[in-house]
């Protein structure tokens, strides 16, 4: 045992290098306070160590004096001190910064840089920001960065995007928290923070806009949001927040509003730390009520055939032709499209919110030095509204991380799970639906409808012939006669039976425990090869295990399970005299159901000017995502189209059967016919065709990844107390990922005969959604510029502005949908002092979004253009360590939306103490 201790220790000081130099020191401001958390970096390499709260901080090292050190921290200009013998110990004082330019990364090339030495876009949002935000949440003030989008699906689901393509399922952006894809693995995509991290553990956010395929991966298409976290070894002690306050909406009114966190972590010695965290928020979400008919503009609920956008039920409807039910010669009272009475989305939903989040870390340094072996737990639960295909009520959804990892300075091995549990949740629409056919049948409601509307038209029994719109107006009474009406004790046990029940032909309970299990590691040869080049090589392996029992994916006979895997290499070089940085990468990525791909990326950083205080970069990547376990293996009634993943063999997994009309049982001599996946990628109708009225077969391809190829050109320059960072774009995508809409007939063969567009004219179909790639040659381009800069002395002001657009053939591709779902343009500016006098500070955001439109699976419609304005003023207490806070997100209260179908978005307003900051 001992000698294979003894091995071990060796291995592992191999990698870590011995500790032969020591370096002691205190960080503080130019008023003497301590700068907790500030970076201590040897130049030209990796190595360094972080200030603990106290503003101390102990660096090993095998470096052997002289050297120099760059310390660095967010809102503090670097400093650069020399260490020049062993045990050495120092005093550094940094200054206040007058730009953000100095905050350092990690997230643009794997390793530490300042913001403006960095390849490519990077925002950062640090200890200052989360302190001085004016919105609710750390998280909700993410979207005063320049190029950062949000969508708010709901009051604890807001979902973050960069440059376009996004849908609150964005399947396209990568979040990860502490390097875990904290992405739902069933769903897709992450739901915002609701299971994310409290702002008490948030150390720093860094976002990546755009393609970074070619160190992440796959996800990493459209951008990367990291969280990185407080180490219990630097931050120690208990920390807590309490908010309280109240939402305003038209629809919904003004309702309490409460959010709690508490943090504690301690260090036993210089091997040994933990830190536990516990948040909890709770309100009421924005309550959706739109009644409009999107399929009819102008339409109203007297309308036979009404289909309202936040009235679910209603979708259930058929064409009812009069004069054939009762064997009278045409048009002696016609035909009409009806549909079933709907129930309000507030009917089937309890609009409470709510995030319960918790993580526990176990820190352990051996050998009391910078290799660390780290567990970490994280548990969150959570109500909110998700709004895919349908609108779900998410009920005590749950999410899991568990992770453990062995890095010091030059390397990490990390491995994690993450698994989700869909709880309680369920579709409202398919709760309106199944609760309508529990009271009374499909079959049972239009007949008793058209024989209705029939009598009233023609005068039977009464001897008084009623106009169209009478007649519809009885018939609808008639049918609905005894239906359920919500908060009747009748319609509780239909709704309870339903939302329990996970087969969506009798249910809408949404069953789901997907989970995916994940390896990467990264070593960075820096401390070997800095005299030539700065050297790292990565790598990956996933493996999902999808489990819907039926009820998402086809997976009716057992979890389905698959992998994928990827390397990288990266070399960063600097020429003349450090002026010039040469970055390069490439990965490769094996999905088992696709070919292997590369992604590499170049880019050129060049430092300008006499106090290198301007730069240009370029950079120019490839990029690729690989289709979501849904685009594969889904197979989901989701009430207006059936969902079918095109994994090969999932197009045979997917079998349905349906009713026929009277005319389709006389055709084929059968009262059903049965409906294999597979008819709906190479037996169909393209719905635009049948739409335009000349029916055309369309076979689809089968879904393989996306692809894209990124061209990004930028600036930075510090220029006394203003910075300036402007950056364009280009992008070309080839295989975009989309979803068609094909309408498969119940008999005959498409395009081969006239049995299928009798089947069509006989409403014998139904409408199916394919996963497949578009042949469009789709660009997309946009500009981004920030000026941030200290005015009147000592006020910080930052303004910016984006645009974004993107351009393809439409008419050539009639049924293809970008889902771009991004403003052409953008503004966004903040004021503040966080020390107006003494202890008290204040900030101003604002942001104003042009028009632009939604499109979605729920629904298509244009988002008019919104400003709002957030604010916050707060006072700190140093002999409580407390800060107390005063603010408001919108609190000019002018409702805005982010989509189509999704409730308004009113004003929050709060009051906050935070303890130990």
């Amino acid at each position: 045992m001992r000698t294979a201790f003894f091995l071990l220790s060796m291995l592992l000081m191999g990698i870590g290098g011995y500790a032969q130099t020591t370096v002691r020191g205190t960080v503080s401001d130019e008023s003497g306070n301590p700068v907790p958390g500030a970076n201590v970096v040897i130049i030209g390499t990796t190595v360094g160590a972080t200030a603990d709260f106290d503003g101390n901080f102990v660096l090993e090292t095998s470096e052997a004096p002289p050297f120099d050190l760059r310390v660095t921290s967010v809102g503090y200009s670097s400093a650069t001190v020399s260490v020049s013998s062993n045990n050495q110990t120092l005093s550094i004082t940094l200054a206040e910064a007058q730009t953000f330019l100095d905050e350092v990364v990690i997230s643009a090339s794997r390793t530490p840089e300042r913001i403006f030495e960095s390849p490519v876009s990077v925002e950062r949002f640090g200890l200052k920001e989360i302190k001085n935000t004016s919105a609710e949440s750390f998280y909700s003030g993410l979207q005063n960065l320049k190029g950062v989008d949000i969508n708010t699906n709901s009051l604890t689901f807001q979902s973050i995007n960069t440059r376009g393509f996004a849908t609150f399922a964005n399947v396209r952006f990568m979040q990860l928290v502490d390097g875990m894809d904290n992405t739902a693995p069933g769903l897709n995509f992450v739901l915002g923070n609701l299971v994310g991290m409290s702002e008490l553990e948030v150390q720093s956010v860094e976002i990546l806009p755009g393609a970074s395929s070619a160190l992440y991966g796959a996800g990493a298409f459209n951008g990367i949001l990291f969280m990185n976290s407080k180490s219990p070894f630097d931050f120690q002690g208990i920390s807590a927040y309490f908010k309280t306050g109240f939402t305003q909406q038209d629809a919904a009114g003004t309702n309490p509003y409460y959010d709690f966190g508490i943090r504690a972590a301690h260090a036993f010695s210089d091997k040994l730390a933990i830190k536990a965290n516990f948040s909890f928020l709770q309100g009421e979400d924005w309550h959706a009520n739109d009644a409009q008919d999107l399929l009819r503009p102008g339409a109203d609920r007297t309308n036979p055939a009404y289909d309202g956008l936040n009235v679910y039920g209603d979708e259930v409807s058929t064409l009812l032709n009069f004069d054939a039910l009762a064997g009278l010669p045409s048009g002696t009272v016609g035909a009409s499209q009806v549909s079933r009475t709907g129930y309000a989305e507030g009917d089937l939903l309890n609009y409470g919110a709510q995030s319960v989040k918790t993580d526990f870390s176990v820190y352990y340094r051996p050998f009391a030095n910078d290799f660390e072996i780290i567990y970490n737990g994280r548990v969150g639960r959570g109500n909110t509204i998700y709004q895919g295909a349908n609108r779900y009520a998410i009920r005590d959804f749950t999410l899991q991380q568990h992770r453990l990892e062995f890095r010091n300075n030059n390397f990490f091995v990390r491995g994690y799970i993450t698994s989700e549990n869909a709880g309680n949740s369920y579709d409202t629409r398919f709760a309106a639906i199944n609760i309508n056919r529990r009271w009374k049948s499909d079959t049972q409601w239009f007949t008793e409808y058209a024989q209705t509307f029939i009598g009233a038209r023609l005068g039977i029994g009464t001897g008084v012939q009623l106009d169209e719109d009478a007649a519809h107006a009885v018939a609808r009474q008639v049918a609905d006669s005894g239906r359920l009406v919500p908060g009747t004790p009748q319609f509780q046990r239909a709704f309870n039976e339903v939302t329990s029940d996970g087969d969506l032909t009798t249910g809408a309970k949404f069953i789901d425990n997907t989970k995916f299990r994940h390896v990467d590691a990264n070593y960075n040869f820096s401390h070997l090869t800095s005299d030539f080049a700065d050297i790292m090589i990565g790598g990956s392996f996933r493996e999902y295990e999808l489990n819907s029992s039926g009820t998402i994916f086809t997976d009716f006979d057992g979890p389905i399970t698959y992998n994928e895997y990827g390397a990288y290499l990266q070399v960063q070089k600097k020429f003349l005299e450090d002026r010039l940085k040469f970055t390069g990468s490439v990965r490769y990525d094996k999905n088992e159901f696709f070919d292997g791909f590369f992604s590499p990326r170049a880019s050129l950083l060049a430092t300008l000017g006499r106090e290198r205080n301007h730069n240009v970069r370029f950079s120019v990547q490839q990029g690729f995502r690989n289709p979501t376990t849904q685009d594969l293996f889904i197979g989901l009634n989701a009430g207006r189209a059936i969902l079918v993943g095109s994994a090969p063999d999932n197009l045979d997994r997917d079998v349905r059967t349906f009713d026929l009309s009277a005319a389709g049982q006389t055709l084929t001599g059968s009262p059903t016919a049965t409906v294999v996946g597979r008819q709906a990628y190479e037996n169909a109708f393209s719905l635009n065709s049948v739409q335009r009225g000349a029916p055309q077969a369309v076979e689809t391809p089968l879904v393989k990844p996306e692809e894209i190829t990124a061209f990004e050109l930028g600036y930075r320059a510090q220029i006394g107390k203003v910075a300036i960072d402007l950056s364009g774009y280009y992008n070309q995508y080839n295989n975009f990922i989309s979803n068609t809409t094909v309408l498969v007939p119940f008999y005959g063969t498409a395009g081969d005969n006239t049995l299928s567009l009798l089947a069509l004219q006989n409403g014998d179909f139904f409408a199916y959604q394919n996963y497949t790639n578009s042949l469009a040659e789709i660009e997309s381009y946009g500009a981004t510029i920030g000026i941030d800069a200290k005015v009147f002395g000592n006020f910080d002001f930052g303004v910016n502005y984006t645009y974004a657009d993107l351009e393809f053939d439409q008419a050539a591709f009639p049924d293809f949908r970008t889902n771009f779902n991004t403003p052409n343009h953008k503004v966004k500016a903040s004021f503040g002092n966080t020390e107006l006098f003494k202890n008290f500070g204040f900030n101003v955001n604002y942001r104003w979004s042009d028009t632009y439109f939604w499109q979605a699976t729920f629904a298509d419609g244009q988002i008019p253009s919104f400003s709002v304005l957030d604010a916050q003023v707060n006072y700190a207490v140093p002999s409580l360590k407390s800060i107390f806070k005063l603010g408001g997100s919108n609190i000019l209260g002018q409702e805005y939306f982010s989509a189509v179908g999704t409730g308004a978005v009113g004003s929050i307003f709060y009051v906050s103490w935070t303890v130990n900051p």
